[in-house]
């Protein structure tokens, strides 16, 4: 079964990387989640078909309150990702769809307009990933973007995936269809 430490345990105690700091999603954070996803708006609706119902500031409180909710029952764990010098709110890293019998799940991540192409993407879900693997005890994390999506998949190439195959029109975002490039890395991959 997948370990799942509280969320109070990662306040106390967040991930940090040499530049970032990783919380866990909490209520308090929905104010600054619109911020970043409205002013990042035209870069992430392409790629994640979610951003168009964060139409308000309260709909990016349920979200958090969501995102609380889901960590508490076991069903995700999503970081919030602060720059360690400004504590700005840089955007979302998370192990989603976590299966515990499998010991399994999906990784899933975007980040702010405005830290785009410095690496913090990778930075982040680096730890992320190996925070499910050492702390979670997962065995398999999954990943998938969308095959036009090169930043995307450069940041997956960064983390060591293996490519499994391509998932036809997965994914219906931004009024088209998106094929899927699927990766997946295990405990056990070096």
């Amino acid at each position: 079964m997948l370990v799942i430490p509280p969320r109070a345990e990662l306040h106390n105690r967040p991930v940090e990387t040499e530049r970032l700091i990783l919380t866990p999603v909490d209520e308090s954070d929905g104010h600054e989640l619109w911020f970043a996803i409205n002013g990042s708006r035209d870069t992430l609706k392409p790629w994640l078909p979610w951003v168009q119902y964060h139409t308000d500031p309260v709909a990016s409180g349920r979200f958090a309150e969501a995102c609380a909710t889901d960590w508490d029952h076991g069903r995700a764990v999503r970081f919030v990702i602060r720059e360690r010098a400004s504590r700005t709110l840089l955007g979302i890293v998370g192990l989603e769809q976590c299966v515990h019998v499998h010991k399994s799940c999906d990784l899933g991540y975007w980040l702010r307009k405005e830290a785009r192409g410095s690496g913090q993407m990778t930075e982040a879900a680096h730890a992320c990933v190996e925070f499910g693997f050492r702390r979670m005890a997962a065995h398999r994390v999954r990943v998938a973007a969308s095959t036009q999506n090169h930043p995307s998949l450069a940041v997956i190439a960064r983390l060591g995936f293996r490519f499994e195959g391509i998932a036809r029109q997965a994914e219906y975002c931004d009024g088209r269809w998106l094929d899927h490039a699927v990766f997946a890395r295990l405990s056990s991959d070096t």
